[in-house]
């Protein structure tokens, strides 16, 4: 019987640190938001090596049984759809071996450690006929989807640059624990997959293809505290105190670059996840011939739009998203009723099972994820040179 017949499907999720909690809560919220999916979602199976914590995650969420090994997951029959929200360095093994397993896939960004990683689960999902989402989760914004439209619609004209930011304030506590967020073998690159992943993912959804980059990298806390015990990645908390062992950290810090598209447009991306003072500061301006449309994340429910015959003076305006944009209406009845970083997660979940019930893709998907993955190295290699790099085309090979 097919998943669209079946009318239920069985879902796993793997990892439950704080993406996997969110993971879960969208899954259990896609009854209250959206009544007419045609698949409703029964949580199988919750798997996590740290002791104890699946068997937290089933008593609080419900899943029907706990596992520590992962790969019970992949061969249990009752599951037909798994959440992939482990560490970066596990992304590419479990993915093909979930996707070989018949099932379909939604896992995080940056899914792997390189765009080789990324590529390989891509075409592990492609080989086997099932679907695949990633969690480039920001475009999912209705602001993001009204933005799209404005800039392709022509209203502010041809786009000539493009300015995108990513700061947050998670690691700049110097005395934070080395989670395997900052180890290369485990992490892969630092605030390149972490946050300019989600840049460039924001900038290929709005403005095209970016089709060459130079870009500045650098490590401000070169040195942090080997943890006591097992991590989720994103904490404060340090180690064990004064005098506890240290550790280098082994990625980046920060990134600046500049970008070309395909259009002819001109574009900055700059991400830093050590910027004191900045939480989730996360945003873009895309700037055209006759207007501006702007949005930061942190007024999700807003767009800032300039559009006209002015050109010099002209004023910029509020837009307050309403049921008109983007999946809005099914969270919010009118304009200005703001919606979170949780609902964005729950319309992610929504459109991987609305891609399982009609066997067509919704949302990024594995390919978006390989061409982010194609960018941020050439980010990486062109940080190394100190030229500019061209962007190779996303299925060609990696160095």
């Amino acid at each position: 019987m097919s998943d669209a017949a079946a009318g239920t499907i069985g879902v796993a999720v793997v990892g439950f640190g704080w993406m996997g909690r969110v993971h879960s809560r969208a899954y259990a919220r896609l009854p209250h938001h959206y009544p007419r999916l045609p698949l409703k979602v029964r949580l199988v199976a919750v798997a996590d090596e740290a002791p104890g914590r699946a068997e937290e995650a089933a008593a609080q969420f419900g899943f029907a049984s706990a596992v520590r090994d992962w790969r019970e997951v992949a061969t249990d029959p009752e599951v037909r759809a798994v959440s992939v929200t482990a560490p970066n360095f596990l992304h590419r093994e479990i993915g093909v071996a979930m996707a070989e397993a018949g099932k379909h896939l939604w896992i995080e960004k940056p899914v792997g450690l390189t765009a080789g990683d990324a590529r390989t689960v891509a075409d592990a999902v492609a080989r086997a006929g099932v679907q695949g989402a990633v969690g480039f989760n920001y475009r999912n914004a209705p602001a993001v989807e009204a933005a799209r439209e404005l800039i392709a619609s022509g209203a502010i004209g041809a786009v000539t640059h493009v300015r995108i930011r990513l700061f947050s304030d998670y690691a700049a506590h110097p005395e934070a624990a080395l989670t395997w967020r900052y180890e290369r073998e485990r992490g892969g690159s630092g605030v390149l997959g972490d946050l300019a992943s989600h840049g460039v993912d924001l900038a290929r959804f709005l403005v095209g293809e970016i089709t060459s980059v130079a870009a500045d990298t650098a490590v401000f806390v070169p040195e942090r505290i080997r943890p006591a015990g097992v991590t989720l990645g994103h904490e404060r908390a340090a180690g064990d105190g004064p005098g506890s062992m240290t550790g280098p950290v082994e990625n980046e810090d920060y990134v600046g670059c500049l970008l070309r598209f395909a259009s002819g447009a001109r574009g900055v991306l700059e991400a830093c996840r050590v910027s004191v003072g900045e939480q989730n500061a996360y945003g873009f301006e895309v700037h055209g011939a006759r207007g501006a449309v702007l949005w930061d994340f942190r007024r999700m429910n807003e767009l800032s739009v300039s559009r006209g015959t002015s050109y010099q003076d002209q004023p910029v305006g509020t837009v307050h998203v309403g049921p008109g944009h983007g999946e809005f209406a099914a969270f919010q009845p009118g304009a200005a009723n703001a919606m979170g970083y949780d609902d964005l997660k729950v319309v992610e979940a929504y459109r991987f099972l609305r891609s399982i019930a009609e066997s067509t893709p919704y949302g990024a998907t594995l390919p978006d994820a390989v061409r982010a993955a194609v960018v941020l190295e050439a980010m990486a290699r062109s940080a190394r040179s100190g030229a500019w790099v061209d962007v190779p085309d996303g299925r060609a090979g990696c160095e």
